[in-house]
C-alpha cells in the first residue's frame, strides 16, 4: 500500500485544494479533499505534501526550467499602434512564525508579472476582427527570497511568451525601494516605469480621511477629484495642491500631509499619468495592483496566519504558478 500522499495522482489534488485562495491546510484536509477525492489525511500531511511540491517547483525554476512549450503572445497595441508588453514587480509582507510558536519578524514576498492586458478599444486588439474579447494573460513568479533571485525566473517567463516580440516594454511597480532599479536593470528596453496608480490613490485616500473627519461625502468628493487631477494634470500638480492645503483646525493632518508630500516628491518622475494615458498604457488600475492580493494575500495573509520561511517560499512559488496563464500548473505537474 502507498502512504496517503505518495499514491500516484494524490499529490496534485492535495496541492490544488490547499493552495486555493480560501483553503487553509485544515480546510483542505477536513473538508475539500474528502469530498473531492475521497482522501482522508491530516492537516500536517497536507501541509508537508504542499510545501514539498513548492520546494520542487522552486528548485526547478531556479535551475532554469520552464514548463510547457514556448507560447508567444499576440501583444495588443497602444495609441500609437505599437504593440506593448508589460512587466511588473511588487512586494508584500508575509507574517512569520518563530520557534515554539513565537511571532517573528515578517518577510517580504516578491511578485513578478509579465502580462498582456486587453485594451478597451477593439482597434487596439492584436486581432481587431476577433469574434470575442481576447483573454487577458499573465505569468507570475513569486518567492520569499531576495529580489535579485527573482530576476532569472521572471526573464525566462518573458522569453517563453516572447516579450521581445513586443514593440514597446512598459513597467509598473509601487514605490518600493529598489524595484525601479530592478526593472530597468533586467528589462533594459522598458520605456517607462509607471507608479502603480492604486498605490498613489491609497495615499490620497489617507490624506482625505484626515482632511474630512466624520464627513464621508466630502471625503469621497475630495478623493475622487484629486485622483482625477492626477490623471489629467499629473503628480507634480497634485503635489503642489497638497503642499498648499490650509490645515488650520485639522488635527493630525500635518503629519499625514508630510508623509504624502515625501512620497510624491520621491515618485513624481513616475507619475506622468496624462502622458501614460494618452499613450494608451496601463497605469495599474487593473491586474497589477491585485497581483499581491491574488497571488499572496488571498491564501497567505488570512487572519492570524503566520508561516515558516521555507513554507512561505514554497507556497508563494505554488501560488504564482497556479495563477499563471497558459496552463502552467498542468505543465509543471506533467513532469513533476
Amino acid at each position: 500500500m502507498y502512504p496517503p500522499l505518495s499514491r500516484p495522482g494524490c499529490s496534485r489534488p492535495t496541492c490544488v485544494t490547499s493552495g486555493e485562495s480560501e483553503n487553509s491546510f485544515a480546510t483542505a484536509a477536513d473538508t475539500v479533499l474528502p469530498r473531492l477525492a475521497g482522501l482522508r489525511v491530516s492537516e500536517s500531511t497536507v501541509q508537508r505534501a504542499t510545501e514539498a511540491a513548492g520546494e520542487r517547483l522552486a528548485e526547478a525554476q531556479h535551475a532554469g526550467q520552464t514548463f510547457g512549450p514556448s507560447t508567444p503572445w499576440a501583444w495588443h497595441k497602444d495609441a500609437d499602434g505599437k504593440t506593448v508588453g508589460y512587466v511588473s514587480v511588487d512586494a508584500t509582507g508575509v507574517g512569520q512564525q518563530g520557534s515554539r510558536g513565537a511571532k517573528a519578524e515578517g518577510r517580504m514576498a516578491y511578485i513578478g508579472m509579465i502580462d498582456n492586458p486587453v485594451p478597451e478599444e477593439r482597434p487596439r486588439w492584436a486581432n481587431p476582427t476577433a469574434a470575442k474579447r481576447p483573454e487577458w494573460k499573465a505569468r507570475y513568479v513569486s518567492q520569499v527570497r531576495s529580489l535579485a533571485e527573482l530576476a532569472e525566473p521572471l526573464r525566462r517567463q518573458a522569453s517563453q511568451v516572447n516579450l521581445g516580440g513586443a514593440d514597446r516594454w512598459v513597467a509598473l511597480s509601487d514605490g518600493g525601494i529598489g524595484l525601479e532599479d530592478f526593472l530597468r536593470a533586467n528589462f533594459p528596453r522598458v520605456e517607462a516605469v509607471i507608479l502603480d496608480f492604486y498605490h498613489v490613490a491609497e495615499y490620497v485616500a489617507k490624506l482625505s480621511r484626515v482632511l474630512h473627519p466624520g464627513d464621508a461625502d466630502a471625503d469621497r468628493r475630495w478623493r475622487e477629484t484629486t485622483c482625477e487631477e492626477l490623471k489629467t494634470s499629473g503628480g507634480s500638480a497634485v503635489l503642489e495642491k497638497v503642499r498648499s492645503l490650509d490645515l488650520a483646525d485639522r488635527a493630525g493632518a500635518a503629519s499625514v500631509r508630510a508623509e504624502v508630500v515625501t512620497y510624491f516628491t520621491n515618485q513624481t518622475h513616475r507619475m506622468d499619468y496624462p502622458h501614460y494615458l494618452a499613450q494608451g498604457w496601463q497605469i495599474g488600475s487593473g491586474p497589477v495592483e491585485s497581483a499581491c492580493k491574488t497571488v499572496i494575500g488571498e491564501r497567505m495573509k488570512g487572519g492570524g496566519m503566520r508561516w515558516g520561511e521555507d513554507g512561505a517560499d514554497a507556497m508563494s512559488h505554488l501560488r504564482a504558478l497556479f495563477c499563471s496563464s497558459d496552463n502552467q500548473w498542468a505543465a509543471f505537474w506533467s513532469k513533476n
